[in-house]
């Protein structure tokens, strides 16, 4: 079955934003390189050799959060916009919080985690990187 995986550009801060997602989220990266790994006649400036040209990050069943920097190189440019949440569902409350508490840190909370009338422990924010995130973890279905 088909899977999302969030793509994230940034410029310039792609391996600064990586790294405090991989410490915060426990998880090792699946690939990083940079674009001076590439072969010669893919190589890049030298003045843009140490960003990043794909990094992967697994988390949980199935989910890679993947991202690179923009090439000033080729004329990408990066615009900063709220079109876009990364939404990570966990296994207990406890693991919400963790994981709120976690990547929140230095960003702007827009919806302080607490409990939701559909049955949930959910809460959003906007990272110190400007992405905005949801953490969420549905309680348990009771039958009535």
């Amino acid at each position: 079955m088909p899977h999302i995986n969030p793509y994230l550009t940034f410029d310039g801060l792609t391996e600064e934003a990586f790294n405090f997602y991989k410490s915060a989220l426990g998880v090792e990266f699946a690939v990083f390189q940079r674009f001076g790994d590439a072969p010669s006649e893919n190589k890049m400036p030298e003045s843009e050799a140490k960003r990043i040209m794909h990094v992967a990050l697994p988390i949980g069943n199935n989910a890679v959060l993947m991202g690179s920097d923009t090439s000033p190189h080729y004329g990408h440019q990066v615009t900063m916009g709220n079109n876009f949440s990364i939404s990570l569902s966990a296994d207990s409350k406890e693991e919400a919080k963790k994981i709120f508490d976690a990547l929140s840190d230095g960003g702007t909370i827009t919806m302080p985690l607490d409990d939701t009338f559909w049955g949930a422990y959910f809460g959003m924010f906007t990272d110190r990187f400007g992405i905005n995130w949801m953490v969420n973890y549905d309680y348990p279905k009771t039958s009535s």
